[in-house]
């Protein structure tokens, strides 16, 4: 079910919402909207009360006037938490998702029971990161979205899942081309101008997951795995042969995953 988020600063926005139990929300990265969690909203559903947002300038969801960033993405999340009367919740993004919900933690830490960074990373861009987005939003510009986004989905795969799975690209790619010109160049000039965030994995009490592909092109297993020992408590699963996309190219594993750690948390709550 689609819900529009009652809002004054984020006008027609809205969320998925599926399933009863504890609240999990899953954030979607660039070049994709909620429906990127298809197979998760479906298994999750059955045991927790499931949110997927279409973040602003997503999916169902207007981009706004104000300036893209992952604090106003976190601000927004929030929003939604207080329509719905959350105490506490489960977040979990992927990709700029990830940088989203580091933003939260930051912001309304107190509200999570737990969050998770899936494909994602708390360091800021280097310098050659920014150079290749801003090129990025210039091809954007320049030639068009679709040019762009036919070269850029296909790298968020790794070879055997580009192999074996070319539905789900395709699928993918169709999220993709949904997303106007103007979304996609907020979201890269957001993701240029965020901070480093490794402080928050460090100071961090909660129970973080971390969900990695070994054949990553967008972020390098190794960097995640050197965050992933900074909180005091780390779950931390390192998928093989997989890229930057679990949800579609493994997305039983993922499923699992997502499970498994709130199992986990709530057992943890619990005692």
């Amino acid at each position: 079910m689609n819900i529009l988020l009652e809002s004054n600063r984020f006008k027609k926005c809205f969320y998925q919402k599926t399933g009863t139990g504890f609240p999990i929300v899953l954030l979607h990265g660039f070049g994709a909207n909620g429906q990127i969690f298809k197979y998760q909203i479906a298994s999750l559903s059955k045991h927790y009360q499931v949110i997927v947002p279409d973040l602003p300038g997503s999916g169902l969801s207007a981009l706004g006037t104000e300036t893209m960033s992952m604090e106003l993405l976190a601000d927004y999340v929030h929003e939604i938490v207080l329509q719905e009367r959350w105490e506490q919740f489960i977040l979990l993004g992927h990709s700029m998702g990830g940088y989203a919900t580091l933003a939260y933690a930051e912001k309304y830490e107190h509200y999570l029971l737990a969050y998770g960074l899936i494909h994602s990373s708390a360091y800021a861009d280097d310098e050659l990161k920014k150079e290749n987005r801003r090129k990025s939003i210039r091809l954007i510009r320049n030639e068009g979205k679709e040019t762009f986004l036919r070269a850029m989905i296909p790298n968020l795969y790794s070879p055997q899942s580009l192999a074996d799975l070319p539905s789900e690209v395709a699928f993918h790619l169709t999220l993709a081309l949904q997303l106007s010109s103007d979304s996609l160049v907020a979201y890269y000039e957001a993701m240029i101008q965020r901070p480093d965030r490794t402080s928050i994995l460090r100071n961090n009490k909660l129970p973080v997951l971390f969900v990695i592909g070994k054949e990553d092109n967008a972020i390098p297993y190794q960097d995640i795995l050197a965050q992933s020992t900074l909180p005091d408590i780390s779950c931390i699963e390192m998928l093989e042969n997989i890229g930057h996309t679990s949800m579609l190219e493994c997305h039983e594993r993922l499923d699992s995953i997502i499970n498994n750690f709130c199992i986990y948390v709530l057992d943890s709550k619990i005692a």
